[in-house]
C-alpha cells in the first residue's frame, strides 16, 4: 500500500483512510468492532466531526489504549471562538484524548485568516499553542475557497471531495496543494455512494497525492477496502473504460449528495431527492420504491423555491429544478413498475 505524507505536517499514512460519517447509524458494539478491525488491518487515519452525531464517542471507545497508533482528525462548524472552544473540548472528551492530530474548520465558506475580525484563526492558533491540536486543517466543498486555502500558507491540510468524477480544476487543486506543502484528505471518494466499484475508486486515488477517507458503514465494505493493503488495484484499460463511462453518465447537473444545502426550510431531503435518478439507476431500484421513499419524494411538492439551497450549493446547481426533474422521473418509474 502506497504511503502518503500529508504535506508539511510530516504525518505519513497509508493511502487508505476511514471516514466515520456513516457510523452515526451503526450500533455501538458493531461500530467499535469495525474501527478496531480497520486499525488492525492497516488503516491509521480516521476522520470525524462534531456534526457526525455519536461517531466521536465510538472512536473514543475503539481507540482507548492505542491512541498513539492512530491519527485522529475532527472538524468544527463553529462560527465564533466561543463555540470553537466548546466544540474542541467536546471532541477531546468524546475521543478520550488530550490532543487531535488534525483539527479542521468544517464546511468553510471563507478562508479564515489572522486579523480578519472573526477571531476564528486565532482560536486555532491558541489551541495549537496549548497542544490540544497538532495541525490546522480546513474542510470545504467549494473549490474557489479550497484554492485560496491552499495558497494562504495558513493551513496544513485540506479536506475536499475528490473522486474519479473530479473536474480538471479539482485535479489542479491536488497539484496546488502538493506545491504548497498542504496535505490533501480526499472525502466523498464514492461520490456520496453513487460510485460502486471500489477497485476503480482505489486505482484512481493511487494516481494522486491524496489520502482518501472512505465512508464505511458495513463490515463487508471495510473488508473490501482492507483487501487493498495486500494487493493495490492497477488502473487497467478495463477500469479506465468504466471511469470514462461513469464520467459521461454523471456529468452535468449531478447532485453529489454533499448535504451543504441542508436543512431544507420545508423539510425536503434534498441531498437524496435531488439525485434519485442516479440512485435508482446505479443501486437496487427496489430500495427506493417503498412507502418511505414515496413520502420523501412527494415532499418535493412542498418546495416554495425560496432559493436557500441554490445559494448554498457548492456546485452551482439549480436545486429546485433538479428536484422537480427527479420527482417527475420518480413518478414515471413508479408507473412503470
Amino acid at each position: 500500500m502506497k504511503q502518503i505524507t500529508l504535506g508539511k505536517t510530516g504525518i505519513t499514512t497509508p493511502q487508505n483512510g476511514f471516514s466515520t460519517l456513516p457510523l452515526q447509524g451503526v450500533a455501538l458494539d458493531t461500530a467499535v468492532e469495525m474501527l478496531r478491525k480497520a486499525h488492525d488491518g492497516g488503516m491509521t487515519l480516521f476522520d470525524t466531526a462534531r456534526s457526525y452525531a455519536n461517531s466521536e464517542v465510538k472512536m473514543g471507545i475503539a481507540f482507548d489504549g492505542i491512541r498513539d497508533e492512530v491519527i485522529l482528525a475532527s472538524k468544527t462548524m463553529a462560527d465564533t471562538p466561543g463555540k470553537f472552544k466548546a466544540d474542541l473540548e467536546a471532541s477531546l472528551r468524546n475521543l478520550r484524548t488530550d490532543h487531535l492530530d488534525i483539527y479542521q474548520f468544517h464546511f468553510m465558506t471563507q478562508c479564515y485568516r489572522p486579523g480578519d475580525g472573526t477571531g476564528m484563526y486565532e482560536a486555532m492558533q491558541e489551541a495549537k499553542k496549548q497542544g490540544k491540536i497538532l495541525h490546522i486543517g480546513a474542510a470545504t466543498h467549494k473549490v474557489m475557497i479550497a484554492e485560496e486555502i491552499a495558497e494562504s500558507g495558513l493551513y496544513e491540510t485540506i479536506n475536499f471531495p475528490f473522486s474519479y468524477l473530479a473536474t480538471e480544476r479539482d485535479v489542479a487543486l491536488v497539484k496546488k496543494c502538493e506545491e504548497n506543502g498542504v496535505g490533501f484528505i480526499a472525502s466523498k471518494g464514492l461520490a456520496g455512494g453513487i460510485l460502486t466499484d471500489s477497485k476503480a475508486c482505489m486505482a484512481f486515488m493511487s494516481r494522486h497525492n491524496v489520502v482518501p477517507v472512505w465512508g464505511i458503514q458495513e463490515m463487508h465494505e471495510l473488508y473490501e477496502w482492507l483487501e487493498f493493503f495486500d494487493k493495490e488495484p492497477e488502473l487497467t484499460d478495463e477500469i479506465k473504460e468504466l471511469i470514462a463511462k461513469d464520467r459521461a453518465e454523471l456529468s452535468g447537473d449531478f447532485c453529489r449528495g454533499c448535504g451543504n444545502c441542508m436543512p431544507c426550510t420545508v423539510d425536503i431531503r434534498i441531498n437524496q431527492c435531488a439525485r434519485m435518478i442516479q440512485l435508482m439507476n446505479r443501486l437496487p431500484k427496489e430500495e427506493y420504491l417503498g412507502d418511505q421513499w414515496r413520502r420523501e419524494m412527494e415532499r418535493v411538492e412542498r418546495c416554495v423555491e425560496c432559493g436557500a439551497c441554490k445559494k448554498k450549493c457548492p456546485y452551482g446547481l439549480d436545486v429546485p429544478e433538479l428536484l422537480k426533474k427527479n420527482l417527475k422521473a420518480y413518478r414515471e418509474t413508479l408507473e412503470d413498475s
